[in-house]
This record gives structure tokens, C-alpha cells and sequence, in this order.
């Protein structure tokens, strides 16, 4: 896979502008996308998805097949190493913001993209100056991982929502 997605770019989508319902090509694009090798999540963020109880939760079990496992040893020893880099900044952010980005799926979707050289697709904007939290771009710009939000990817994979009458 080339881009992994983060939970809050599915969350968004369902919750505003391509609910399953208002706008079902979203989703299906998703998963041709991911038959194409180009989408795909980690299983911590099918995870945190499938706790809800609505339809993203629904869509997410699923389509389980999209999201993959990121417990392969590769991906360990990168997320060791990201652990390693980010606790030297721990000093500088808000008492709990390390141990409450390493509870999530963040850091290990951020790893599984350096072991496969995948994107990070997130809703998160890049801000050197937060310390309240560890925010997926500033993790990926710290151990030169990529990323880009939703709208980027539909504009580089060339995305088409038409309607048909």
C-alpha cells in the first residue's frame, strides 16, 4: 500500500461531507483504491473504529481486509524507534501527551508507513509550536515520514465522484 489512512479521515468523512449514505462512491472508491495497492489503514485503527456503534463501525468490520497488521517486527522496531525520538521532546509538551499518543493508533500507523515507505493520510496540520500533544504530522516530520490529508490524496489518485442520471 501506498498511503495509510489515520481513524478521523474515515470519522470525517462519515460525519460531514461523504456520509455512506449520501455519498456511497467515496467508500467504494476506498476499497478499489485499496484492491489498486494505493489505501489501506493498520489494524489498531480498525480498532479504535470498531469500538463506535454506527455505520462507519458497521463498515469497518466489513471491510476488514483493509486494514493491516502492523505487529510484523519491522513495524516494532519502528515504532521503538519513533518512541525513542519523540520521549526526547516529552520534556517540552504538556505532563501525559507521550504516553497518551502512544495509547492510540497514531504511532503505529506512522510506523507501519516507514517500514513500507507508504504516506500517512491525516486531518492533522502540521504545528511545531503544540505541546498539549503529539500530533501525527509533527511525529512524521520528526522521523521523515510523509503525509497529506484526504483532499491531496483524491487529487494525486485522480478521484472522480459522478453522478449519473
Amino acid at each position: 500500500m501506498k498511503h495509510l489512512l489515520d481513524s478521523n479521515t474515515l470519522i470525517e468523512a462519515k460525519n460531514r461531507y461523504y456520509g455512506l449514505t449520501i455519498c456511497p462512491g467515496y467508500w467504494a472508491w476506498i476499497l478499489q483504491q485499496h484492491q489498486a495497492l494505493e489505501v489501506a489503514s493498520i489494524v489498531p485503527v480498525l480498532d479504535e473504529l470498531a469500538k463506535g456503534n454506527d455505520d462507519l463501525t458497521q463498515w469497518v468490520k466489513g471491510n476488514a481486509h483493509l486494514f493491516e497488521d502492523a505487529s510484523d517486527e519491522r513495524t516494532q522496531a519502528a515504532f521503538g524507534h519513533i518512541v525513542a525520538k519523540i520521549a526526547q521532546q516529552a520534556p517540552l509538551m504538556k505532563a501525559g501527551a507521550l504516553e497518551e499518543f502512544l495509547e492510540g493508533a497514531d504511532p503505529w500507523l506512522i510506523a507501519k508507513a516507514m517500514t513500507t515507505g507508504a504516506v500517512v493520510v491525516t486531518h492533522e496540520v502540521y504545528n511545531p509550536d503544540i505541546k498539549r500533544k503529539y500530533t501525527i504530522p509533527n511525529v512524521c516530520s520528526l522521523v521523515g515520514v510523509s503525509y497529506m490529508n484526504t483532499f491531496e490524496l483524491l487529487g494525486k489518485l485522480d478521484a472522480r465522484f459522478v453522478l449519473h442520471h
